[in-house]
C-alpha cells in the first residue's frame, strides 16, 4: 500500500514537471524577443535560486552530503547552465514546437549516456530507437533549411540543449541517493547562476528596456518551470524508474505544440511535425522492453546507481 502511494505520488510530481517544462518552450519563446540568451538564462536561474534558498532555508535541510556534489556540479554546469543559454538561443531561431519536438530526444541521450559511462550495454532496440531519432532530427533540420541557416543552426542550438539536459539527467539519478530533490535543485541551480554571471551586464542593460511582460516571463520561468518543476522532477525521479521517467516526457511536445498555437500563433509545419514524430518514436522504440538489455562488457558496482531508489 505504502509503495502505491509512493508510486502515486511520483506520477503526480512527474506531471507537474510536464506541464510546467511544456509551459516554458512558450515563455522563453515570448520572453526571448526582448530578453538576449544569456540575459534570459541568467534571470531565470536567479530568480529560482531565490526562491529555491528560501524554502531551503526554511525546510533546514542542511548542505548536501559530499557525495552528492559531483552530480551537483556537473548539472549545475550542464544542464541549469549550458542547457538553458542553448535553448533560449534555439528558441531566438525556430519555433516552440520544434524546438520541444528536437529537444526531446533528450531520453534516448540518457540510455546512450548511462550504457556508455556507466557500462550498462546497449540493447538493440536501443541502436534502432537511436537510429529513427536521428533521422527525425535529420528530417526536423532539413525541413528548416529552407527557412535560412539560422533556422538550422536553431535546431543544431536544441539538439546542444538535449544534449547537456541528458548529461545532467544521468549525473543526477546517482546523487539523489545521497542528497534529497530540493537540495540538488537548489545548489544545482546556484551553480547555474555563477556560471551565467557574465551575462550579468546584458541582464542589467536588458531589464531596463524590456516590457514588463517580457520579464513576468523570465520570473514566471524561474519560479515554476526551474524551481518548483526540477524539484518535484528529482522527486519523481528518486522514486521511479528511468523508463516511467523517460515516457512521462513524451506529452510535452504534443503540450508544447497546443500551447505555442494558442498562446503564439505558432505551429510547426507539416514535414517539421513529421520530423519530430520521427524523433518521438525513436524514443518509443528505445524504451520497449521487446529485447533485453546487452549484456555489459565488464560488470561495474556504479551500474545500480543508474536505477531510481526508493527512500524513505
Amino acid at each position: 500500500m505504502r509503495e502505491q502511494t509512493i508510486d502515486r505520488l511520483a506520477v503526480a510530481a512527474a506531471s507537474v514537471t510536464v506541464l510546467l517544462w511544456a509551459s516554458a518552450f512558450v515563455s522563453i519563446r515570448s520572453a526571448g524577443e526582448e530578453y538576449s540568451p544569456g540575459a534570459l538564462a541568467l534571470g531565470r536561474l536567479l530568480c529560482g535560486t531565490i526562491v529555491l534558498g528560501a524554502i531551503w532555508l526554511a525546510r533546514r535541510e542542511g548542505l548536501p552530503p559530499r557525495a552528492a556534489w559531483p552530480g551537483i556540479a556537473t548539472a549545475g554546469l550542464l544542464w541549469f547552465g549550458a542547457y538553458m543559454v542553448a535553448l533560449n538561443w534555439g528558441e531566438r531561431l525556430v519555433d516552440a514546437g520544434t524546438a520541444a519536438l528536437v529537444v526531446n530526444i533528450g531520453p534516448i541521450l540518457i540510455a546512450l549516456l548511462g550504457g556508455w559511462l556507466l557500462n550498462e550495454g546497449f540493447a538493440p532496440r536501443l541502436m534502432a530507437g537511436m537510429a529513427v531519432s536521428f533521422a527525425g532530427a535529420v528530417v526536423v533540420g532539413l525541413s528548416m533549411s529552407g527557412e535560412g541557416t539560422s533556422s538550422v543552426l536553431g535546431v543544431v542550438l536544441c539538439v546542444v540543449a538535449a544534449v547537456t539536459y541528458a548529461c545532467g539527467v544521468v549525473s543526477q539519478k546517482p546523487a539523489l541517493r545521497h542528497a534529497s530533490a530540493l537540495q540538488f535543485t537548489t545548489f544545482a541551480c546556484a551553480i547555474g547562476t555563477v556560471a551565467c554571471l557574465p551575462f550579468a551586464g546584458r541582464l542589467i542593460g536588458e531589464a531596463g528596456d524590456a516590457s514588463a511582460g517580457a520579464t513576468l516571463n523570465m520570473v514566471y520561468l524561474g519560479v515554476f518551470p526551474t524551481a518548483l518543476a526540477f524539484t518535484t522532477w528529482g522527486y519523481a525521479l528518486a522514486r521511479t524508474s528511468a523508463g516511467k521517467m523517460g515516457a512521462t516526457t513524451y506529452a510535452v511536445p504534443a503540450l508544447v505544440v497546443a500551447m505555442s498555437w494558442l498562446f503564439l500563433g505558432e505551429i510547426p509545419g507539416l514535414v517539421t511535425l513529421a520530423g519530430g514524430i520521427l524523433c518521438l518514436a525513436g524514443v518509443a522504440v528505445s524504451r520497449s522492453r521487446g529485447d533485453a538489455p546487452a549484456t555489459p562488457v565488464t560488470p561495474d558496482p556504479a551500474a545500480p546507481l543508474m536505477d531510481a531508489h526508493t527512500r524513505d
